[in-house]
């Protein structure tokens, strides 16, 4: 696994809020269907029933881990802080992915409220940013989709912290699920480093 990309981070709070590396995370070593070979982080990562902003049901590991090179940020729709600046840039990052978004690479933004941001809410968000296709929105149970941020490494120390939806983490996580190497990133870094960086995975 690599989670060493180490870019400049602006503060030990942004680092602490997202840098839980999945390089520390147990090895998995559930039994699973002879029939069926186990993915590197089947057993790790919930398999949960998810919607996508476009209405379909998904589960988390089987249709949108599984095998994949993937992009994870966190997200919700009334957001006015960290949310569209990330966004921009995510976008920014898309189009430097090309053709390969949606192909070879996949992009999920996870709400942070459940509750509030339906499918309906999504989808008016990604036409809003007029977010093109390869990057689907998610939403599902509140206890579910919060296993899911804390299995990726979205999350404070400070519990207190955590809470305060205002204050969220400002960094993606990115990883190959197919070699199990991983990393996470500043948001606010630059569109071409953050890129490259998915590429040398």
């Amino acid at each position: 696994m690599n989670d060493s990309i180490n870019p400049t981070v602006p503060s030990k709070r942004h680092f602490l809020k997202g840098a839980l590396s999945l390089a520390t995370l147990p090895s998995l070593s559930a039994a699973v269907p002879a029939a069926r070979k186990a993915g590197p982080r089947e057993g790790y990562f919930p398999n949960a029933l998810l919607q996508t902003h476009d209405g379909r049901t998904v589960r988390f590991y089987d249709d949108l881990v599984r095998g994949r090179t993937v992009i994870f940020n966190m997200m919700y729709a009334v957001c006015t802080g960290v949310c569209p600046a990330t966004t921009a840039n995510l976008i920014q990052v898309q189009q430097k992915l090309g053709g390969r978004v949606g192909r070879d690479i996949f992009m999920y933004s996870l709400t942070l409220r459940p509750e509030f941001d339906t499918p309906a809410a999504l989808r008016d968000y990604v036409k809003q940013y007029d977010i093109g296709p390869g990057w689907t929105f998610l939403t599902g149970n509140p206890a579910e989709m919060d296993l899911i941020r804390r299995r990726l490494g979205f999350y404070d120390v400070d519990p207190a912290a955590d809470a305060e939806l205002s204050q969220h983490t400002g960094m993606i996580r990115f990883g190959d699920e197919r070699r199990d190497r991983w990393a996470m990133s500043p948001a606010a870094s630059s569109a071409s480093q953050i890129a490259r960086s998915i590429l040398t995975l």
